[in-house]
């Protein structure tokens, strides 16, 4: 009987019987009495949880002026899969049960144990997670539309400026929410490798936007490096951001080579649907045993190499295609070596765009430059001090375009 209703769950609906017979008899069942609250937002989760009766109720910043309902998720829906996937462990929100409530309980171990036996686990959860973006912000047009036509009959001489306020108000707690989803999808803490150091940053044209970054521990001799640029900026490029940072993420766990993940990633792209918007990435893996970086570049931006005393070269270089567009893109896959004492710059095209008032962009030539004398600082410092470069260049003209860069230092 288990097996029959866990098969039903949109979530397993597609996995394998042997994989439904192994889950139904090792996933533990929770019985939640009513007003039960599960886990608090900020809490560290390590459990995520599919309902098998009753419903429950998800809520941002529960106790407080600022608190907000998000949805009511019912039989066959999942909670608590944020702090999984996001690097920190937090629960992104607090869950309570609105009455008697069933649920199976999966530890972290057991997801982790079950996206490696079913890679596809993954392209499941991005598209629940896509959906319920869409319906909560579709709800909150449609409240906000209500609320209009309630003023409206009420107020009717400040409908105008009071649509406006309320609009406004409305807009920026969304904006806000999706930072705060946006920058913990980001790695919080940047990892350690033996003879390495690394720096990186982020920084939106616009409230979210659509470049990401990561690096991750892949085993104590090996990292990947991953950076991307979505095509436009904005909510719509953050959300195709976070579904190819999460498919990226995945891919790279399983320890293929650079550019089987990007070939992945492209393929899982295409099938999640019907998104005009296409992405530039750059994926590699740094092994200390060799010193040597390899990556495949998908019409990313060339990684730039300073030696100790300040000599700047760009990486060897062939043809990359971008990802999002075509089937089977063509990539540029290179292996260079970091000089003891030299270091690595991997970056987006909003550093080298990036404008003075009088029109002139910052360019490669001015970006090579600065390399030259940016001294052997830590890595985090360098691309600190890239940063404000860039903000003296520009000179409080409006940033047009996010702003990302990693820096890869080897010690001497």
């Amino acid at each position: 009987m288990k097996e029959k209703i866990l098969a039903r769950a949109p979530l397993f609906r597609g996995l394998p019987e042997d994989e439904i017979h192994k889950l139904a008899h090792t996933l533990s069942v929770q019985e939640v009495p009513p007003g039960t609250i599960l886990f608090h937002e900020g809490d560290v989760g390590d459990h995520f949880y599919i309902i098998i009766q009753g419903q429950i109720e998800v809520i941002k910043a529960l106790g407080t002026p600022e608190e907000r309902f998000i949805g009511i998720r019912g039989p066959g829906e999942f909670v608590g899969e944020l702090s999984l996937i996001n690097r920190a462990g937090l629960r992104t929100a607090s869950v309570r049960s609105l009455g008697p409530a069933h649920m199976w309980e999966m530890s972290h171990s057991e997801f982790d144990a079950l996206l490696h036996r079913q890679p596809s686990m993954a392209f499941e959860i991005i598209n629940v997670l896509s959906k319920r973006l869409t319906t909560a912000h579709d709800s909150t047009i449609e409240d906000l539309q209500q609320k209009n036509r309630e003023l409206t009959k009420a107020y009717d001489e400040l409908k105008a400026a009071q649509a406006q306020i309320i609009e406004k108000e409305r807009l920026e707690r969304e904006l806000q929410v999706a930072f705060e989803i946006q920058t913990s999808i980001l790695p919080q803490t940047l990892p350690e490798l033996a003879g390495y150091d690394f720096g990186a940053m982020m920084v939106p044209a616009l409230a979210v936007g659509g470049d990401f970054y990561d690096i991750i521990s892949l085993s104590p001799n090996k990292v990947g490096i991953v950076i991307g640029d979505v095509a436009d900026k904005g909510v719509p490029s953050a959300i195709f951001m976070a579904q190819t940072h999460a498919l990226l993420y995945a891919m790279a766990s399983r320890n293929a080579s650079p550019s089987r993940v990007l070939q992945r990633v492209n393929q899982l792209l295409l099938k999640i649907g019907e998104s005009s918007l296409f992405v530039t990435m750059l994926y590699g893996v740094l092994d200390k045993r060799t010193n040597t970086f390899s990556y495949a570049r998908a019409g990313h931006e060339l990684p730039i190499i300073v030696t100790p005393d300040g000599q700047v070269e760009l990486a060897p270089y062939d043809q990359g295609q971008l990802m999002g567009i075509l089937n089977k893109p063509i990539l540029d896959e290179q292996t260079v070596s970091i000089p003891p004492g030299g270091m690595v710059l991997l970056y987006t095209d909003g550093v080298t765009d990036a404008r003075h008032p009088n029109g002139d962009s910052f360019g490669l030539e001015r970006l090579t430059s600065e390399l030259e004398h940016l001294g052997n600082d830590s890595a985090q410092e360098q691309c600190d001090q890239l940063w404000q470069t860039l903000c003296t260049f520009q000179d409080k003209t409006a940033q047009e375009d996010d702003v990302t860069m990693v820096t890869v230092r080897s010690a001497l």
